[in-house]
């Protein structure tokens, strides 16, 4: 039966322009992805704008597409995960939105513009030249004001933005960077990808207080590897 909380949803899914955008919605609702704000901000990307031409009939699939330079953009189901895990332990406004927000590796753009619809501001930081201006090209048409792209090292963060409410990465090292968890504010969360034993990735959850900082190992996930500098 549909709820009333998912009534509204559900008819708004209807009214999609784009049908696979829709049956995108419905399998992340399928996989568990609950929160009203992060399916509409997912329904609200155009995501067949960030996909080179020869792969827009599999945009709204749940896999991850190459973008050049052997980087990739994320399977919408992990980009929703990722955000509603931020969204769960980020600061939030009386609004509901999360305040100032990094984005770690760009990319494509497409993460950085799914956080737009949560976060009250976006930096958002990638270390390869090509792609930091593919970026750029994809938001340009979107006038996006709350949003900044940086070229620079994301290993080192982006101290000029910080304190932040939530920091969330797409690539994953050994370890989370101590630069992300010093500029992470109190009351915020980090979600990324660390390596974890026999050389495979999981989720990780870092949620900072005054009392101190705790980590949570979630779910397997395959990022490519956080590196340093600019390419």
């Amino acid at each position: 039966p549909v709820t009333s909380a998912s009534a509204p949803q559900a008819a708004s899914m209807a009214r999609d322009p784009i049908p696979a955008r829709a049956r995108m919605l419905q399998q992340l609702m399928a996989e568990g992805i609950q929160d009203p704000l992060v399916l509409r901000a997912m329904g609200a990307v155009d995501r067949h704008h960030f996909v080179d031409g020869a792969l827009v009939p599999q945009a709204y699939e749940d896999t991850a597409l190459p973008i050049g330079l052997g980087q990739t953009i994320s399977k919408p189901s992990v980009v929703a995960r990722m955000t509603e895990l931020l969204l769960q332990g980020g600061l939030r406004g009386a609004d509901g939105r999360l305040g100032r927000v990094l984005d770690i590796g760009t990319g494509c753009g497409y993460q950085a513009v799914v956080l737009a619809q949560l976060a009250t501001e976006v930096y958002s930081i990638e270390r390869l030249r090509e792609l930091h201006e593919k970026a750029r090209a994809n938001l340009r048409p979107l006038r996006l004001a709350t949003v900044h792209l940086i070229l620079g090292d994301g290993m080192v963060g982006f101290a000029k933005g910080a304190p932040y409410a939530g920091i969330i990465a797409a690539a994953g090292g050994e370890a989370v960077p101590e630069a992300w968890i010093d500029q992470l504010a109190h009351g915020g969360r980090i979600v990324a990808p660390v390596a974890v034993a026999g050389g495979q990735q999981a989720l990780m959850v870092i949620d900072k207080s005054h009392q101190g900082v705790q980590q949570t190992i979630l779910e397997a996930v395959n990022f490519v590897p956080l590196k340093s500098g600019l390419a």
